[in-house]
């Protein structure tokens, strides 16, 4: 059955209560347990002194937000300042010349920051991929750029390169990794595009440009070489009616998203208490359930933040960067999981497209699958909770394709087309609650620890079945609906179903004065144009 199933005002209405009534109930319980554990000795460390006049402290066990937002947020607001200020003068003055000026700038940023020995290490390992390049050898290029990848993995390389970083400043470990493992990344992208040019190759300055454009340098995210090339050479520079407001607001909306997250830090401990498994263990499963949800949430709010202000700045450049990653909220199926569209976009063009093909072979999809997130394993760095979370995403996204070719036989697909749209919708959503807590439960892994996914498993499938279990679902299967609902209207915008045309008013009537012969039927809308679900 298509997106564009609806279902009765009434019964959305009554979802939308459900999950309102879900969340604060679930949010109550994180809100107490917080307030009655904040002086806890096990949280000393995490939790630190925040809004004195209000008596909250706050949760500071994520290492990458206060780095964003707190410690080092005038360092990097003062050079992404410098490098729109720079870029748009270039625009005005010279704007043939704004890619070569976007290099100079960024190789300045990273040598102040970093030393010249960084910049030393980072141009051999771009020239080397250079020079892999030319040969027009797909995949040597692929071989060379994964090995060059596993000496940021892998000791005794990780030490011997970590060496030629000067400095003792407390970013510069995380700069370090962040520009090494992007440039590696940009690189790959840069050589397999030089394979598939037919005529000629690419200058190596055109490889400077794009490693070394600031905003996406260090932290991300990854713009494939060939958008790249195409957008920061572009020559018309005009904007689009209210362009420059949208980025505006997509600024201010950031800054207050900000906010907001610095607030629940004071009044949530969603961090630090699933450090804690002797509490764990005391929590209701109301808590405990809501605190893996609640992780989720915030992590994808990090990445959009943090990836959204670096967008801004390059939409300020006239590019057009990935989107942020989807919320985890929207996903209930195993092939829109990623929290970083950038990297989701070059593994999906270089190896889960190339080798699988239409993704509708079985065996094809399964090779496509093992072999892309073979490669986020060596992105990630090979460890027991990454092996784990790639196992089970990657056994989840082939199970999808094995349930829908079960599903599309008979005498299963004769049973869907002899029910309604609207009672297909709902069976497609019992099976759709499983499967996003599935996405749930293998992401906790990755994001918290093992122990803690184990005992949100165990609470909510086997100690609290079948209580906790049969409401969980139902409150769940509501979210799958009102997500499907808002797909739906979305499918109505793109795609709207055709109006039947008006009959002329001369042939209303037939001149005996009996009404005309009813017009040929019309579609109400093209088979094949139908948005598959």
């Amino acid at each position: 059955m298509g997106l564009k199933a609806a279902l009765p005002k009434y019964e959305i209405y009554f979802y939308y209560m459900v999950l309102c009534l879900a969340m604060f109930w679930s949010t109550s319980w994180i809100f107490e347990v917080s307030s009655s554990n904040a002086n806890k000795k096990t949280f000393k460390t995490s939790v630190k002194p925040g809004w004195y006049y209000f008596g909250r402290k706050m949760d500071t066990a994520d290492f990458e937000w206060m780095m964003w937002f707190s410690t080092f947020r005038e360092h990097i607001l003062f050079a992404l300042s410098g490098h729109v200020l720079f870029a748009k003068i270039c625009s005005m003055l010279a704007p043939q010349y704004r890619s070569l000026v976007y290099m100079v700038y960024g190789l300045l940023a990273v040598w102040t920051s970093m030393g010249w020995t960084y910049i030393t290490l980072i141009l051999s390992h771009c020239i080397l991929l250079y020079s892999i390049s030319l040969v027009k050898i797909r995949w040597l290029c692929f071989v060379t750029g994964l090995c060059t990848l596993a000496t940021f993995k892998c000791e005794p390389f990780v030490s011997w390169q970590a060496g030629f970083v000067e400095g003792d400043f407390e970013l510069r470990h995380v700069l370090f990794y962040g520009g090494c493992g992007f440039t590696i990344m940009r690189c790959m992208s840069f050589a397999l595009e030089n394979c598939e040019r037919k005529d000629g190759n690419y200058n190596i300055l055109e490889l400077l440009k794009y490693n070394f454009y600031l905003p996406f340098f260090y932290f991300g995210p990854i713009m494939t070489f060939d958008k790249f090339y195409v957008q920061a050479n572009k020559s018309d520079l005009t904007r689009k009616e209210r362009e420059l407001w949208n980025i505006s607001l997509q600024g201010l909306i950031h800054l207050g998203v900000v906010i907001v997250v610095d607030v629940l830090f004071h009044f949530m401990y969603i961090l630090t208490i699933p450090t804690d498994m002797k509490l764990l263990k005391h929590l209701s499963d109301w808590a405990l359930v809501g605190l893996a949800y609640f992780n989720l949430v915030y992590d994808w709010v990090k990445a959009a933040v943090m990836f959204g202000v670096i967008n801004t700045v390059s939409k300020l450049d006239h590019l057009d960067p990935p989107r942020p990653p989807k919320c985890i909220t929207m996903l209930y199926v195993f092939a829109e999981t990623h929290f970083d569209r950038g990297i989701n976009d070059w593994l999906c063009k270089y190896v889960y497209d190339y080798l699988g093909g239409k993704h509708e072979n079985v065996v094809e999809e399964l090779v496509a699958t093992l072999c892309t997130f073979g490669v986020t394993i060596l992105w990630l760095g090979p460890c027991e909770v990454v092996l784990f979370w790639a196992f089970f995403n990657c056994f989840g996204l082939n199970f999808e394709l094995w349930t829908a070719k079960l599903f599309s036989m008979e005498p299963f697909a004769s049973f869907e087309m002899a029910m309604s749209e609207a009672m297909s919708r709902r069976i497609r959503a019992i099976f759709n609650t499983f499967n996003f807590w599935c996405i749930v439960l293998f992401n906790v892994l990755a994001l918290n620890s093992l122990d803690f996914a184990k005992l949100v498993a165990k609470r909510l499938l086997l100690k609290g079945f079948p209580i906790t279990t049969i409401i969980v679902m139902f409150m769940t299967y509501c979210l799958i609906q009102v997500i499907k609902e808002r797909e739906r209207r979305q499918a109505l915008i793109d795609d709207p179903d055709p109006l039947p045309p008006a009959p002329p008013p001369n042939a209303a009537t037939s001149p005996t004065g009996a009404p005309a012969a009813p017009a040929a039927a019309q579609p109400v809308a093209d088979p094949s144009k139908e948005k598959a679900e």
